[in-house]
């Protein structure tokens, strides 16, 4: 997707933060920008503030917890400016920074009811709407650096969550035919409000790394990545995997003949095969 001049974005969590960047990025760049979150008052201030740029927006209130809700954003944006072309699902929740053992499970559930089950219920709704259009199309799933490696103490639920949303984006990407792109967007520390002020103002600026996700996503990146020294942790996980394999599970001739993926072609072959005859 080169151009995103009059294409239909609709992005999740868009009154604010990372979300709100994005909305800016593309509208400048012409695309016709519809923002969804449920605060009413976010929705319109924000949509005053990208009006007065240029941008052409609309909003929609929105709990993605609710699927009945993500249907009917879906809807409207058909309604109001056409078949979507590009999803953005970005909304997303912190989580209480406490141990596995600490944390309620109410607050668990509540976490990945917006971070992953949010994330789902865009894919599904807007997922189908896309395939039966046939036309180029693309879904970015905001994941985090958490989705990669464990970057804040005491934040198993949050860190939880993105690691699904990763697990999610590649079985998506999987699943959607070749017209439509499919990645996940992984922020390191960037400015928001889901941090304190004095503490936001330590990230990447919104905006840069607004330009830097939409240069990637315009040339179909399945990874969308921002913070360099993410490969230091990176780096660290793949090397104790890759000392753990060498060590007890070592590679062989024929070490195929376990390999789950490999095993599915087989039998999916055989079951061709079968039905030819």
């Amino acid at each position: 997707m080169k151009n995103y001049q009059d294409k239909v974005v609709v992005i999740t969590g868009g009154a604010t933060g990372i979300g709100f960047g994005l909305a800016g990025a593309f509208g400048a760049e012409g695309a016709k920008i519809l923002i969804a979150e449920p605060r009413l008052n976010r929705l319109e201030a924000s949509c005053a503030d990208l009006g007065a740029r240029g941008v052409e927006v609309v909003s929609f209130q929105c709990d993605v917890t609710d699927i009945d809700q993500v249907e009917a954003l879906a809807d409207f944006a058909e309604t109001r400016f056409g078949p979507v072309d590009l999803l953005i699902n970005n909304a997303g929740v912190k989580a209480p920074r406490k141990r596995v053992s600490d944390l309620p499970l109410s607050d668990l559930h509540d976490v990945f009811n917006v971070n992953f089950f949010g994330v789902w219920h865009g894919c599904a709704a807007f997922g189908r709407r896309m395939v039966e259009r046939g036309e180029p199309a693309a879904i970015y799933n905001v994941g985090s650096e958490n989705s990669l490696f464990r970057a804040i103490p005491r934040g198993a639920a949050y860190v939880a969550s993105k690691h699904a949303v990763l697990g999610l984006t590649e079985s998506l990407r999987h699943d959607m035919p070749d017209f439509i792109d499919v990645g996940i967007i992984l922020p390191g520390f960037v400015q928001s409000e889901m941090h304190a002020p004095e503490v936001s103002k330590l990230g990447m600026d919104t905006d840069r790394f607004a330009q830097t996700v939409l240069e990637q996503i315009r040339h179909g990146a399945y990874f969308v990545v921002s913070h360099a020294y993410n490969m230091e942790h990176i780096e660290r996980r793949y090397a104790a995997l890759s000392e753990a394999f060498a060590t007890y599970a070592p590679r062989y001739e024929g070490d195929e003949e376990y390999d789950t993926e490999v095993l599915i072609a087989r039998l999916s072959a055989r079951a061709r095969g079968a039905g030819s005859v």
